[in-house]
């Protein structure tokens, strides 16, 4: 059975990334921070969708626990096919008053979690000649946000961490892609108020938010026998918010 391993799995787009993933036939490790009880609601939505996975805690920021976890799932499952990079975090601030420690914390999740969670998956996946890793963006990595700098820095940052993976790795087997969301309807989003939801709504041509499994149809199809030639790629999937 294919093996793929979601980051940041316990709750929105990773959760439905987990769940898509399972439905296509993966055996899914759920990967969370801290917690547990929302990683076990995915695992159970998983379950209930007729899929198999287990939970897998790590801090991707932790280059050692990241490489333990990931050598640990490799020997037990003497594999491992996908890796979906969505664990994320985002602190909000004017550039004038963004502190170094926020930046810091920014960056090391959103970016270097991926750096660590990438290599780790290189080796196992270059032995069996195969593998496809999914970089979960987003739109702002190209359009910009105010008041967003590590955000959007880390996630422009994965773009090129993405373009450079995939010429290392394409000639082994590997694609490496990013899937970059605009607005999705997650429960950050719905706690906005009513005016900041309008406000966001009359950016998107399409005019309305994404659901997160039409962003885990995005990343399934990449995981796919579908995607094989498909490498290097950063997929938007927002509505016409940004062309």
């Amino acid at each position: 059975m294919s093996i793929a391993i979601v980051t940041g799995g316990s709750r929105g787009i990773g959760r439905a990334i987990a769940v898509g993933l399972a439905q296509a036939g993966h055996h899914v490790v759920i990967n969370y921070a801290g917690n547990e009880a929302a990683a076990q609601e995915t695992l159970d939505a998983v379950q209930a969708a007729g899929g198999s996975g287990e939970l897998a805690r790590f801090d991707v920021g932790d280059e050692e626990a990241v490489s333990a976890a990931i050598k640990g799932i490799a020997k037990a499952h003497g594999r491992i096919d996908v890796l979906v990079n969505n664990a994320g975090i985002s602190v909000d601030g004017l550039l004038a008053r963004f502190k170094a420690d926020d930046w810091g914390r920014v960056l090391q999740t959103n970016l270097s979690g991926a750096f660590h969670c990438l290599k780790a998956v290189t080796r196992p996946m270059m032995k069996q000649r195969s593998g496809r890793v999914i970089n979960i963006g987003s739109v702002v990595a190209a359009s910009g946000s105010a008041g967003q700098p590590a955000y959007c820095a880390a996630k422009a940052g994965l773009e090129g961490l993405t373009r450079s993976a995939a010429l290392e790795l394409a000639g082994r087997g590997i694609t490496v892609n990013c899937v970059a969301p605009g607005f999705v309807d997650t429960d950050m989003t719905r706690a906005l108020p009513d005016d900041r939801r309008e406000a966001i709504l009359e950016q998107v041509p399409a005019g309305r938010m994404a659901g997160p499994e039409e962003i885990a149809a995005a990343v399934v199809f990449l995981a796919s026998d579908g995607g094989s030639y498909i490498t290097g790629q950063t997929l938007g999937v927002n509505g016409g918010l940004y062309l």
